[in-house]
């Protein structure tokens, strides 16, 4: 069995401890969701494990051959190469073969009857399925295809962020290390490519360390947990909800513990109120234990505010948009009417480039419609909450960067002090006076949003939130929204957040009238899932065209034999699904027997999926 042992690991950055003796072991078949505030260090443990950084003390042991990849935030990619290079780069041989086979096939455009363009061809293939890079490459591109990338021959200068992310997930992805560790994989991915890379990692054969914040993902993907705190590592077996059970359990005995604390406190508090004599060993000793005691209270006193107070005086008129049409590269919306009343708790989803934070910018009139109008009531104070945080003086302090905002903010139930909220959002007063260019990226969102709320809007508009939060600072947030007087905005990919804080949504779907539904996110996917099973179950099997030979020179002579038998394999495998299902109508309360028709019916669907993926591939060459 291979294992990835860290032992006893040390590091700090400056006056910063991140790890102390931090110990535990990665086996086979973990898959491990990260979990931990921001700061707490959990990239920096994935680059010490990777490699790309060095522990101050400690050391991580791994067996020899032992491969590890590492997904980065922000992947580090060579601008000139094209998609496919870069997704080949650690594999020289496929790279070299498929630059040559690009090469050859523009020649034999131009020259088809060549003889000797004829033999460059049949050379190149034959080195090709030796060195199975059509299999490779057939993958690449499924894969890529999957996660939003459909042009492979783009460099990658030419790429968004985002596009880049995704290269580089695909990129790891294929390389199937026996450790594959993931930060934050989710992030600009739409939900049906999380849907997909879930299952794909459910599936993976090694080992797995990933970060994300969505919580749906973490619990899809993960059978362990490993939570960084104060510079310790806790395991526990099972997915996220199971964490979360025992983490529960074990803070409700903690507050059992802290109730016996209580009560001692109070019969302590009254002995000395009498009038402790200090006469005697026992009574010195007493006395000591109180103030110890006392110490111990004042750390752990409850200071939970009613933050949700913080919203501003909100009339009646909100904002409303009256037939708004934006149009970029494509149409976006056209004559869209929206009403935002008060109390409204909006989610806005979609695939990536539909225009979620075009129609957000609208609303917030931060962008014109290219017709119709927005109109923005009297009272509406709006807090922006975007995926880029405002410029930030590095040299501020966290409590003077609040302040900028309000010492303190006025509610219906007293006063609320910058310190107050910078503990509720998961700063403990020690790192209050921390300057900024110390704090890690998901801490410096955490306080740009802190600040936000401490001008008490009324409107919150939120562009991907959960982007670089942690999962305990989004329940924080989640619990703030719940009390939120005013109105809450959001567009996310995030499922679990929509689900909680959304009650209307907003659809983009590419098409140029958003879908409006009152369904909460999941339920919303799971019916246009369903849909789209039925519409594939009526639609009959694609037929290929037939080509001729001098077309077919295109494909490997493997790949001929395989297109010649490819339809006729999935017609095969639609009528055997087709004949389990009807047994499966009929096996009433024989459970086993339905259990194992469910479980073959799930390895033909995956096979199904697979042939007809092939297919599309092959087709491209064929046709």
């Amino acid at each position: 069995m291979k294992q990835c042992r860290v032992l006893n690991l040390y590091k700090s950055y400056g006056e910063k401890t991140l790890f102390e003796d931090l110990s535990f072991t990665i086996t086979d078949s973990d898959r491990i969701g990260l979990i931990g505030v921001n700061g707490t260090g959990k990239s920096t443990l994935m680059n010490l494990i990777a490699g790309a950084e060095y522990p101050d003390a400690g050391e991580i042991e791994q067996p020899k051959n032992y491969t590890v990849k590492l997904l980065d935030q922000e992947p580090d990619l060579k601008d000139h190469f094209t998609v496919m290079e870069t997704i080949f780069e650690s594999d020289a041989e496929i790279t070299n073969l498929m630059t040559q086979y690009d090469l050859i096939m523009k020649e034999y455009e131009k020259f088809p009857e060549s003889e000797e363009v004829q033999s460059k061809m049949l050379n190149i293939q034959q080195k090709m399925d030796e060195e199975n890079a059509w299999d490779a490459a057939s993958k690449a591109k499924s894969i890529l295809s999957k996660l939003g990338i459909t042009d492979t021959e783009k460099k990658i200068y030419q790429l968004s962020g985002g596009q880049k992310k995704r290269v580089a997930l695909a990129q790891v992805l294929l390389e199937e290390p026996d450790l594959l560790l993931l930060d934050e994989p989710t992030n600009h991915l739409d939900y049906e490519a999380i849907l997909w890379l879930g299952q794909y990692l459910q599936k993976y054969a090694g080992s797995l360390l990933f970060v994300s914040h969505d919580r749906y993902f973490i619990d899809q993907v993960s059978n362990s947990m490993l939570e960084i705190d104060k510079g310790k590592a806790y395991k526990y077996k099972g997915n996220y909800q199971r964490f979360i059970e025992a983490k529960a359990e074990r803070e409700e005995q903690e507050a059992s513990s802290e109730k016996k604390k209580n009560n001692l406190y109070k019969n302590e508090l009254a002995w000395m109120r009498r009038g402790a004599k200090a006469r005697t060993t026992k009574q010195k000793a007493r006395i000591q234990r109180f103030e110890s005691l006392e110490s111990s209270m004042e750390k752990n006193q409850d200071q939970e505010l009613n933050i949700g107070a913080l919203s501003s005086r909100l009339g009646k008129q909100v904002i409303e948009l009256k037939n708004v049409s934006k149009a970029y590269d494509q149409v976006l919306f056209k004559d869209f009417s929206l009403l935002i009343t008060p109390g409204d708790r909006i989610g806005i989803a979609g695939s990536n480039g539909s225009g979620k934070s075009t129609l957000m910018n609208m609303i917030a009139g931060r962008a014109e419609p290219d017709s119709g109008s927005v109109e923005i009531g009297q009272t509406v104070k709006i807090a922006y909450f975007s995926q880029e945080i405002e410029e930030i003086d590095q040299k501020l302090r966290m409590i003077e960067y609040i302040r900028e905002s309000a010492e303190v903010v006025e509610t219906a139930e007293g006063t609320i002090s910058a310190s107050q909220m910078l503990e509720q959002f998961l700063f403990p007063p020690e790192v209050h006076g921390t300057p900024i260019y110390k704090l890690s990226g998901g801490e410096k969102r955490r306080l740009y949003l802190l600040k936000l709320l401490m001008k008490q809007p009324n409107v919150l508009m939120l562009d991907e939130p959960t982007n670089d939060l942690d999962t305990q600072t989004l329940t924080v947030l989640e619990n703030f929204l719940d009390m939120f007087g005013g109105v809450v905005i959001t567009v996310s990919h995030d499922r679990y957040f929509l689900d909680k804080v959304a009650d209307k949504l907003i659809i983009l779907n590419n098409s140029s009238t958003p879908e409006i539904t009152l369904d909460d996110y999941s339920t919303y996917v799971e019916k246009q899932i369903d849909q789209q099973v039925k519409e594939a179950v009526n639609t009959p099997a694609k037929q290929p065209k037939k080509t001729d030979q001098k077309e077919k020179t295109r494909l490997s002579y493997k790949e001929k034999l395989e297109w010649e038998n490819i339809t006729s394999d999935i017609e095969k495998i639609e009528k055997h699904i087709e004949t389990l299902e009807i047994e499966l109508e009929k096996t009433g309360s024989d459970y086993m027997r339905a259990e194992e028709i469910n479980k073959e019916l799930e390895d033909l669907n995956e096979k199904l999926e697979t042939a007809i993926e092939r297919w599309s591939y092959l087709s491209e060459y064929a046709e």
